[in-house]
């Protein structure tokens, strides 16, 4: 037997080659679910700290103040800036605040309490952006399946992911459900009927986009969604 018969290089078997795609498998799905670990514990530090903050913030306003911020102290309208479909948002809402001694949420930093920088489940950068506004809002009316409009002040999120929105409105209302509760999708706080629904997209929908995609490089598509701050 020659020497380079004898030292010739044994190829793996179908059992090593078994195990180690098992070993890359277990790899990949500790990372994936440490992942999801992660966004979700952020997703519940944003739920709590700055959603949860500014509706104290709104609510120690109306306490300190006697009226919503951006009202008038002197004619008071019981709305967000004295008017209908008129946002208090950024350095205004800031100024309010400031104002009237009530501590903000931190949000991103100093200077952007009103921001919250996270990532989506594509690993991109996203933004949720919080104001205050006075919109129409449906609400039970006289009898039973019957719904009216009224108008009550709201604290307005952009920018959350679909499977954000979704989460905020479990925590808030039990379900996600776009239509009913406290917490809903923007295209849907004014509508009258009585059936449920579901939020208009999911994450597989790139930014800027209406359909499925499906693009993991892309980031996730944001809705726009309105807290009731008004009883």
């Amino acid at each position: 037997m020659t020497t380079h018969n004898r030292f010739r290089q044994r190829g793996f078997t179908l059992l090593e080659m078994s195990v180690a795609l098992i070993i890359v498998a277990l790899i990949i799905s500790a990372l994936t679910l440490g992942s999801n670990l992660q966004r979700n514990t952020v997703y519940q530090h944003m739920a709590t700290s700055f959603v949860r903050g500014w509706q104290m913030a709104f609510l120690n306003h109306v306490d300190r103040v006697g009226v919503a911020p951006g009202d008038s102290q002197i004619t008071p309208t019981g709305k967000v800036n004295g008017a209908d479909d008129s946002e208090l948002c950024g350095l205004d809402l800031r100024n309010a605040m400031y104002a009237a001694g009530v501590a903000m949420p931190p949000g991103r930093s100093e200077g952007f309490e009103t921001h919250y920088g996270y990532l989506d489940s594509n690993g991109n950068p996203q933004d949720v952006s919080a104001c205050f506004v006075n919109v129409s809002w449906s609400v039970p009316g006289s009898s039973a399946g019957l719904y009216v409009v009224q108008r009550k002040n709201v604290l307005v999120l952009r920018g959350l992911t679909p499977d954000l929105a979704r989460m905020i409105d479990r925590l808030v209302d039990g379900n996600a459900d776009a239509r009913f509760g406290s917490f809903r999708e923007a295209s849907e706080a004014d509508k009258t009927s009585t059936s449920s629904s579901e939020w208009s997209l999911d994450n597989r929908v790139g930014y800027g986009q209406t359909s499925v995609r499906n693009l993991d490089e892309s980031q996730v598509v944001t809705l726009t969604a309105y807290y009731l701050m008004d009883p």
